[in-house]
């Protein structure tokens, strides 16, 4: 299922992305307060934005600005709306997003075409184990692709491993749709119950939240982990509410593919200025196909690096490598530019530590100190040296680390809504 403008050449695919785009901005001059708004105020004239290279005369829209003026987003009756979720906001109250009939039906579409991508098939059962409430949109999204693709879902939700492998051996699914950590404690859980992996049917693990692989695209500490005591295939996906897409792994396992028949792409350096070839850029999108909430040149926050050699899996489409970190929550520590992801990769190294959660402040001074607390079976001083030797290792500097108590640890991961662990808690922005 590869969709016919994801096999088209390069200036075709760009062709047809200028034609949606000519479209998208005549409808939010028509329909979107906050875009109306935008173009008056700077003088644009919609006319000159002809190609995509015209998109660097149109401002950006951060989060900030979604969530200060959220409600002028809406492009469509509130009688329209037929589903609303929320996502996090950088202000600290969470972000509405909006989302109609057909907004859901590409909804279904993207997870669909993303599925079909990882090599989901009409004959296979996909077991869910996040949420589909507290207003999460991805796990809605996520059923609703494996309907549209004619595939089985079992909806198990997020955790009890005990539950999950029931749903396992009951209902043999054959991919899980789970952040790739989880799947360390379903084979611990296994190994404890005598569960054999190798029989349980499953083929696939679609993993998302957390990254599987290096910029290289080799399996990094997480994924060899997973990797090498349960041998099935692991495919990343990245995705975000606020652009209702998803860039998904195919066979080739070289980057998420992007799907231009709903998304136009951009990384942006600090002055958002399109980047290099190659090099890492925030990751600006704007969205084609979405009713409600559509946005224009949307900076996300995450910084990536794009590929555009042509995939050996037939698909001509830019894809992105794993998220290298958060704009902002990259850390300036004792003179060293550190991301999240590059402490998840050090921490992943050692097999003692159960769990995990990063926090960053500012100190007295205004500079940025890191605490990293650690739940562990297996607590030592020697433990604790070690760990803080290979931070010095791998990452030049060591953080402050500490161990703490598996609950603690666990109650800290869990977000205000529930809906996924998190393992960063930036208390930079509400301290400044």
């Amino acid at each position: 299922m590869i969709p016919e403008i994801e096999q088209a050449s390069a200036s075709e695919i760009k062709m047809y992305q200028e034609q949606k785009l000519k479209e998208l901005l005549e409808y939010l001059q028509s329909s979107s307060p906050y875009y109306q708004r935008l173009f008056q105020e700077h003088g644009l004239d919609l006319s000159s934005i002809n190609t995509l290279e015209d998109l660097v005369h149109v401002p950006t829209t951060s989060k900030e600005q979604l969530q200060q003026f959220n409600d002028d987003f809406l492009c469509v009756p509130r009688t329209k709306i037929v589903d609303f979720v929320t996502t996090s906001g950088t202000l600290g109250e969470p972000v509405t997003i909006a989302l109609t009939d057909n907004d859901l039906d590409r909804l279904a579409y993207n997870e669909a075409i993303s599925f079909s991508c990882a090599g989901v098939g009409d004959e296979d059962i996909l077991q869910l184990t996040t949420t589909m409430d507290r207003r999460f949109m991805a796990g809605l999204a996520y059923f609703l692709g494996a309907r549209e693709l004619g595939a089985g879902i079992v909806r198990v939700g997020a955790g009890i491993p005990e539950l999950q492998w029931d749903t396992i051996l009951k209902f043999k699914p054959s991919y899980l749709i789970v952040v790739p950590s989880f799947l360390l404690i379903l084979i611990e859980y296994a190994d404890q119950h005598g569960i054999d992996l190798a029989r349980s049917g499953v083929k696939g693990a679609i993993c998302i939240g957390e990254a599987l692989r290096d910029q290289d695209f080799s399996l990094n500490v997480l994924g060899s982990k997973i990797k090498s005591a349960w041998d099935i295939e692991l495919y990343s996906t990245y995705a975000s509410t606020e652009m209702s897409t998803a860039f998904t792994e195919c066979e080739q396992q070289q980057g998420g593919h992007h799907h231009p028949e709903l998304i136009i792409v951009e990384l942006l350096d600090e002055s958002e200025n399109p980047v290099r070839p190659g090099s890492e850029g925030e990751l600006t999108i704007t969205t084609l196909g979405v009713e409600a909430m559509p946005l224009l040149r949307f900076k996300t926050g995450d910084i990536v690096v794009a590929h555009d050699r042509a995939c050996d899996c037939g698909r001509n489409t830019l894809r992105l490598g794993s998220v290298v970190g958060r704009k902002k929550q990259m850390v300036k520590y004792k003179g060293t530019t550190l991301y999240p992801p590059a402490m998840h990769n050090a921490l992943n190294d050692f097999a003692e530590v159960t769990s995990f959660v990063i926090e960053i402040d500012h100190n007295s001074i205004g500079t940025d100190e890191i605490l990293i607390k650690i739940a562990t079976n297996s607590p030592s001083d020697d433990l604790l040296r070690d760990i803080k030797d290979h931070f010095r290792s791998k990452l030049r500097v060591t953080p402050a680390i500490e161990f703490r108590p598996s609950e603690e640890i666990q109650k800290l991961r869990m977000s205000k809504l529930g809906r996924k662990p998190i393992s960063v808690i930036d208390r930079r922005a509400r301290n400044d």
